[in-house]
């Protein structure tokens, strides 16, 4: 293998990148300005999923040859409009929102752990500890309540002092 390819192969290669690339963008740009707020709002797992795959899919119009930008965009527009049936579904049927979107956790209350809970989620006590001290409280004895959001983040309230 010659070294000198491993940091430049192609002139050609590059100019595609700058193109494709550019226009990938503002395509994807252009597709969430129409579809909305919603589409990266990260509120479930799916929502979650779904940006990470639209990353992915601009990643790989970039870099690979073989997808074509009209392919692309073919994808991130069907990621986008299954992102859009979903919600779309979930906020019309409380049936199907309970299908694809995961119910918040109660992981502590009143200063004390519900274990069960730690356990089913798989959250240990140290991560939740870790939660609290970012929000200024000590330890456990000074949680109100604590609650594993759907987006897998943690809230936390602490009490009066």
């Amino acid at each position: 293998m010659d070294w000198s390819e491993m940091f430049f192969q192609d002139m050609q290669d590059i100019v595609r990148t700058l193109i494709v690339g550019t226009l990938a963008y503002i395509v994807l740009v252009l597709f969430l300005r129409i579809s909305g707020k919603r589409t990266l709002a990260k509120l479930n797992a799916f929502d979650l999923v779904v940006t990470v795959a639209l990353g992915s899919t601009l990643s790989a119009i970039l870099l690979q040859e073989s997808i074509s930008l009209a392919e692309g965009a073919v994808a991130l527009a069907l990621l986008i409009f299954a992102q859009f049936l979903v919600t779309f579904f979930s906020v019309r049927s409380s049936r199907f929102a309970q299908i694809v979107r995961s119910e918040p956790t109660l992981l502590a209350k009143d200063g004390r752990f519900c274990q069960s809970a730690l356990t089913s989620q798989r959250v240990t006590r140290d991560e939740a500890l870790s939660v609290v001290r970012a929000q200024g409280g000590r330890d456990i004895a000074d949680v109100q309540f604590l609650v594993l959001e759907s987006d897998g983040s943690i809230s936390v309230q602490l009490n009066a002092r």
